[in-house]
């Protein structure tokens, strides 16, 4: 009760410390016209937020760099309906998407609109940890079934990361380093652990534009496995880096072509297991995505094919108690993708988008135990596709379309959705807008779930899924602006792993709930945010639930100084379950419950010399809260970073 006192009284004294600043402020504010934003994910095109009926959250430039020395899982693990399990743990942990009580498997990830997944793993969820913020331009979040436009796995939400593009000038460049602590609320002492540096150099010359760029990030001082004892487990390190290089050339006002090069690696440590330490497991992933986009303007439209071929190898070292051996796991994952599309705008009024989209995947895993041949663990897809977008002059969108999945091992699944969007009021002092949505979407198994030696089943039926929507958007006179959206989601052939037959199998799962968020911009040097995520899910899976039913995060932004900015962070999540079906944790077949936590976090910039140069700094965790995010497994604690950004 005292630490929720003194979040009050810390949040209502930053409110208080900005009215004596105010007169250093300009009075107007540029706009925030948040419904005539742009957002492409809804299409695959350019459209104004206002006419689409889906829910679409983006993460502009400007609060990314707002948010200097935070990493992409982090920035997401704000935004509402989602929760990230493990945010909080040691880097070398892997995270978990749940967004709308959904699991990872759920959420399709989008680079520059390349779907990227990784075949090599069990649910072929692509790893954020490889992305570097610093190469990031915007994120887009698509909620609900989307799996018309983007195919399999986009039952849940799409996560498009859009990447930085070259600058208009010949010539110019940034680099940005950081230092931090890692510390857990118990285990301090870690120094200045967390390093990042970033180097990047753009440009345009004449017709052709370049943009490079390169990440380092080396993370220790914290242990991945949580100790019971006052015996101190050892430090489990986490080392990447990313590499970056786009080209382009424009060979006139009709064709253009784009291609792209991305390189990832990360090297780690990690334990045994919940409260059990290892010395000697590591681990190493790498991917290697490289990809060309011609692209054709014609007087009614635009033709473009997305052509990518994405890598991804894991190794592993892993201590084996039984035989005392250290056994070693290689994993090789293979994905093509290609997507021919066109838009094509009969009017103003009607825009009809089609396309032909073709993937091939492939896995080969080598383990003691048992082999996945790429020459058997291989399937490919050929997805006819159609959308309809619709705009009229007295604020009615529609948008509906259709997609067959024609695959080569469990045959044709047909998807399709619609939506509708209605500007019940719009002038230039307030609007009114009133969405729904009705869509279907699939997940086809994962090649490890069809072909793994002893859990693997070629039976496996498709996960499906339908996802109903409605709600509302308001805006009034650029300072206060309030969403809400109630969700329902019916899951059909859920993919499962059966404790009983120790095989991969099929089941069912619904969730429904609701999502409000709003924006206050009282003055102009102060922004209030909050979000608000209420999920009613009525199974869960065995060891992986951990969704909280209540998650409230609440912001406030500050730009009371000239050139500074000031954000407060607070977030409030939920008690979550485990089933503990073998009696793990305590009794065998009673679900463990992990307790609420609140964490406030403070972040701040303050540019100078024409903003050439950012210094920036944080405080996560101020209140030290000592919680378990994953039971078992290290909590990060009060961490500082600090660091600077050089524009040239």
């Amino acid at each position: 009760m005292k630490k929720q006192f003194l979040i009050v009284g810390v949040l209502a004294c930053s409110f208080v410390s900005t009215n004596l600043f105010a007169q250093k402020k300009e009075k107007q504010k540029e706009k925030v016209e948040t419904l005539k934003e742009v957002v492409i994910t809804a299409t695959k095109f350019k459209l104004k937020k206002e006419n689409t009926g889906k829910v679409i959250h983006k993460i502009t430039q400007k609060e990314l760099q707002q948010n200097a020395g935070k990493n992409v899982i982090e920035i997401l693990n704000t935004v509402a309906g989602i929760d990230v399990r493990g945010v909080n743990a040691n880097v070398s942990e892997p995270r978990s998407i749940n967004i709308r009580g959904g699991r990872s498997r759920q959420v399709l990830v989008l680079i520059d609109g390349v779907p990227v997944t990784d075949q090599s793993a069990i649910n072929q969820e692509f790893d954020l940890r490889l992305l570097s913020l610093s190469q990031i331009e915007s994120i887009e979040i698509l909620k609900g079934a989307s799996s018309t436009l983007y195919g399999s796995g986009a039952a849940n939400a799409v996560i498009n990361i859009v990447l930085k593009k070259a600058s208009e000038d010949k010539i110019s460049g940034s680099f940005e380093t950081s230092f931090g602590t890692n510390n857990t609320a118990s285990v301090t002492g870690s120094g200045l652990s967390d390093k990042n540096q970033n180097v990047a150099l753009n440009g345009t010359l004449g017709n052709f534009n370049f943009l490079s760029s390169f990440s380092i990030t080396g993370i220790d001082g914290m242990s991945s496995a949580k100790s019971k004892t006052n015996t101190a487990f050892e430090e489990d390190s986490f080392y990447s880096k990313n590499a970056l290089v786009k080209l382009g050339y424009k060979v006139n006002s009709q064709v253009s072509v784009e291609t792209f090069l991305n390189y990832d690696e990360f090297d780690y440590d990690f334990d045994t297991g919940a409260f059990s330490d290892s010395d000697v497991n590591t681990g190493d992933q790498n991917q290697f995505r490289f990809g060309i986009k011609p692209s054709f303007n014609y007087e009614k439209g635009k033709l473009y094919v997305l052509a990518s071929v994405n890598e991804v190898k894991r190794n592993i070292n892993q201590f084996n108690s039984y035989g005392g051996t250290l056994d070693n796991y290689q994993f090789k994952g293979r994905s093509v993708n290609v997507d021919l599309v066109n838009k094509y705008e009969f009017s103003s009024k009607i825009q009809v988008i089609t396309g032909l989209n073709y993937q091939e995947h492939s896995n080969q895993t080598e383990t003691p135990f048992a082999t996945i041949d790429k020459d058997v663990a291989n399937f490919n897809t050929i997805d006819p596709y159609a959308s309809v977008v619709y705009i009229s002059d007295y604020g009615l969108s529609a948008n509906v379309g259709g997609r067959l999945n024609i695959h080569n091992v469990y045959g044709n699944h047909m998807v399709y959705d619609g939506n509708l969007a209605y500007s019940v009021l719009k002038d230039e002092n307030a609007s009114v807008k009133l969405l729904t949505s009705y869509s279907t979407a699939f997940i086809a198994p994962s090649l490890y779930q069809l072909y793994d030696g002893f859990a693997g089943n070629i039976d496996l039926k498709p996960e499906s899924n339908k996802t109903f929507e409605a709600g509302f958007d308001v805006n009034y006179q650029d300072w206060i602006q309030l969403d809400a959206v109630y969700f329902s989601r019916k899951e059909e052939d859920a993919i499962i792993y059966d404790n009983t037959t120790y095989k991969y199998g099929n089941g069912s799962s619904d969730a429904n709930g609701f999502e409000v968020n709003t924006k206050i911009t009282p003055v102009s040097f102060l922004t209030l945010n909050a979000s608000y995520t209420y999920v009613d899910k009525d199974q869960t899976e065995d060891f992986n639930d951990y969704i909280p039913a209540n998650k409230i995060v609440a912001g406030v932004d500050i730009t009371a100084l000239d050139n500074a900015f000031f954000n407060l962070t607070y977030r409030n999540v939920g008690d979550r379950t485990i089933f503990d079906r073998w009696g793990s944790f305590g009794t065998a077949g009673v679900d463990v419950i992990l307790p609420s936590y609140q964490v406030l976090d403070f972040t701040a910039n303050y540019k100078l010399l024409d903003e050439t140069v950012t210094f920036f700094g944080a405080v996560t965790n101020i209140l030290d809260e000592d919680y378990d995010d994953v039971l078992g497994f290290s909590t990060r604690g009060r961490n500082f970073k600090v660091g600077v950004s050089l524009q040239f």
